[in-house]
């Protein structure tokens, strides 16, 4: 059996879900993945537009785009409340002074770049850069503000600056659903039956990484921006939990409205394809 291409983000998360099935710590059968890739989640999302990877982690902002070819497994999303990326500035002491301004995004097809565009009211410059240097370009004035996620979130306090706006905050008042911020996507053509597999083996990985987190602990600070154990936990705290085990009903809702909205706005393509694979809800 030719074994799956797999990419997912260095980022705490990512890591803990993905360290015991890539390691070998896990026991579910024989693996079906070559060694990953781990890359930024925007090479990723670009990455998937070029229909290089079998399995992958994606944004739902670049999943919109990319239907066609994959689809969304019910284990290892991100997504939950009190997750969303952040606007932050140094200066700016208003949403409306920004108007006009340059703001940095981690990427064109991240979830966070397609929030900004639905939340924010005026004109802005938008400067994609990679995420984790948007806060150093923020405190060196290079942007008035800056789109963060990932660790970003945990540490933007310590630079001085300042929150103006938690865009998922935003989403969960407008929506009263959790934010849908990056799914494991798959290609359709792999079929039901390899597609639950590979549902079975995240699962399986995730359980592990629950049972044995400091097992993983190494492998997660290896690939990690941030190495201070505070901010790691956290992170896991945050993006890993019951909805990355299983999207559920309330997970696909706020999947199907997160894609709708981007639809109706114009920065989403309209199309047929649905976003879940058959058989995996």
């Amino acid at each position: 059996m030719t074994l799956l291409t797999l990419g997912f983000s260095p980022c705490p998360n990512d890591t803990f879900l993905f360290a015991g099935l890539v390691n070998g710590w896990c026991a579910h059968g024989v693996s079906l993945f070559a060694p990953p890739f781990l890359e930024d989640v925007e090479t990723l999302n670009r990455w998937a537009f070029e229909r290089r990877l079998d399995v992958t982690k994606l944004s739902f902002h670049a999943l919109g785009h990319v239907l066609d070819e994959y689809c969304v497994l019910a284990a290892g999303s991100a997504l939950g409340r009190g997750c969303g990326p952040l606007l932050v500035t140094a200066g700016a002491t208003s949403v409306a002074a920004l108007d006009g301004a340059r703001i940095a995004i981690p990427g064109a097809y991240t979830t966070a770049a397609l929030l900004f565009t639905m939340y924010f009211p005026g004109s802005a410059e938008t400067v994609e850069m990679r995420f984790d240097r948007i806060l150093p370009a923020v405190a060196a004035g290079e942007v008035a503000a800056g789109v963060i996620i990932h660790e970003s979130r945990f540490t933007y306090r310590q630079l001085g600056m300042t929150c103006l706006q938690d865009l998922g905050q935003w989403w969960e008042d407008t929506t009263g659903l959790p934010i849908p911020l990056g799914c494991i996507a798959a290609r359709r053509s792999l079929g039901q039956a390899r597609l639950r597999s590979i549902e079975d083996q995240i699962r399986a990985s995730l359980q592990f990484a629950r049972c044995h987190p400091q097992r993983c602990r190494d492998y997660i600070r290896h690939h990690a921006q941030e190495t201070e154990e505070a901010v790691i936990d956290a992170h896991i705290d945050l993006y890993v939990n019951d909805y990355t085990m299983d999207l559920g009903d309330a997970g696909r809702a706020a999947v199907a409205a997160f894609l709708q909205r981007g639809r109706t706005s114009g920065s989403l393509p309209t199309g047929e394809s649905g976003s879940f694979c058959s058989g995996c809800a």
